[in-house]
């Protein structure tokens, strides 16, 4: 079990920054596990959940930093072709999009699993701010 709670830390932090926002990698967390008192089943949906979306997960953040580049490398064209420009955008958008609704979907699971209580614990335990991206990666 550990070992799945590493592997899923190591997912968390390839995602950086790409979290929205009131969405963390909670479930990465050992202190805030233990903090919740989730049950032994309850922490077997949650490593198959995240299981389940790791795949997704990676594949989505790596088409993100691809339109990312992509644009970049628009921008740095002289002259901008104004139209590649605004295809690269439209790009970025979607993979952008396409991770946020996954990670909601992600998170929606897990919320799912969660009882009252433990929502609302989890919910006080949100950080104020983002911090920095390597924390907002799911993680396992």
């Amino acid at each position: 079990m550990p070992r799945i709670f590493v592997l899923m830390l190591l997912v968390a932090g390839s995602l950086g920054a790409q979290m929205p926002k009131g969405i963390y990698a909670w479930w990465g967390r050992p202190e805030i596990r233990r903090d919740l008192r989730l049950t032994p089943q309850q922490q077997r949906q949650i490593q198959a959940t995240v299981r389940e979306f790791r795949p997704h997960l990676i594949d989505i953040r790596a088409e993100v930093e691809k339109a990312e580049i992509d644009l970049q490398a628009q921008f740095d064209q002289d002259p901008v072709d104004q139209g590649k420009a605004n295809q690269a955008i439209d790009h970025l958008i979607a993979a952008r999009s396409d991770l946020t609704r996954t990670l909601s979907e992600l998170s929606l699971k897990l919320r799912m699993v969660l009882t009252e209580q433990q929502w609302q614990e989890l919910q006080r335990r949100r950080p104020l701010s983002p911090g920095p991206p390597n924390e907002l990666v799911p993680q396992k």
